[in-house]
């Protein structure tokens, strides 16, 4: 570089690269937290829909009950036991998803493919980080079925 005065210094030019490169990471994270704050208002307003149409969802299967046991009940059974029979055939239909349910959960594994990478990965980088030199390392691949 020459001496004058027209051009920069390089402590000039890193000042001015480290000066932008921080102004642009501040307008990413800007434009990431507004596009963040309007992804969660949508979502937030999907969730209390929901949450209202499972709310009125409830409030049917109780009326439907109350229909079952009176139709029942029309059938000629006495109030009392049509009733205990809606509820008998509810748990029983409970069990059974209770029972489904854990046969699910013991069949639910952990990431065990990820786990084996990562270890894998650990392994390579500590040995990079030993500083054998004459070696070449290579992390597994993601995505790869072993």
């Amino acid at each position: 570089m020459s001496m004058n005065g027209d051009e920069p210094t390089v402590g000039q030019l890193v000042a001015n690269v480290s000066k932008e490169l921080s102004s642009l990471v501040r307008s990413e994270v800007e434009l990431a937290k507004t596009e963040l704050k309007k992804t969660a208002v949508a979502a937030g307003t999907g969730a209390g829909m929901f949450a209202g149409a499972g709310f009125l969802a409830l409030l049917a299967v109780i009326l439907l009950c109350i229909s079952a046991a009176y139709g029942l009940v029309a059938a000629g059974l006495h109030p009392a036991i049509a009733f205990l029979i809606v509820a008998g055939a509810f748990l029983l239909i409970g069990a059974v998803l209770v029972l489904i349910g854990i046969r699910a959960l013991k069949s639910a594994k952990g990431p065990t493919r990820t786990i084996e990478t990562s270890k894998e990965s650990v392994e390579v980088l500590k040995a990079i980080g030993k500083g054998h030199d004459d070696t070449t390392y290579a992390l597994p691949e993601t995505g790869v079925r072993r």
